[in-house]
């Protein structure tokens, strides 16, 4: 796999793909998860507007940030990175050797995004 996941927001959303297509293909569903995000960002306008202003919303991967915890920094998964970069209306853009790290802005705590987390499908 390239080391850099990039999709831009003018492609359409996929449709039709299955189960494996999803979540076995060389890029593990990070790009459904993106496209998820797009889609979560027309049918919950609130919390678009949220992570456009830097918020790591709640949402089903780890990655969110509810309140400041004790840790200094929290490790959060590149599928919530992929699903907040939509979201937010951005091209996918993902480094899948190296690591992000995003500051909330609403929280002020640290997440590491990295390909050391990544949700990895069970066999169907």
């Amino acid at each position: 796999m390239a080391t850099r996941l990039q999709r831009s927001i003018s492609e359409p959303i996929r449709q039709d793909l299955s189960w494996h297509d999803i979540w076995r293909g060389p890029d593990k569903g990070l790009i459904y998860c993106w496209e998820k995000g797009r889609m979560k960002r027309v049918d919950q306008p609130e919390d678009a507007a949220c992570a456009e202003r830097g918020e790591l919303i709640a949402l089903v991967w780890k990655g969110g940030v509810r309140k400041k915890l004790k840790a200094e920094t929290v490790r959060g998964t590149l599928n919530y990175l992929a699903t907040w970069q939509g979201i937010r209306g951005e091209d996918l853009d993902i480094d899948m050797e190296g690591e992000r790290v995003i500051i909330c802005s609403k929280f002020k705590q640290a997440i590491v995004f990295s390909a050391g987390l990544i949700w990895e499908a069970e066999q169907e």
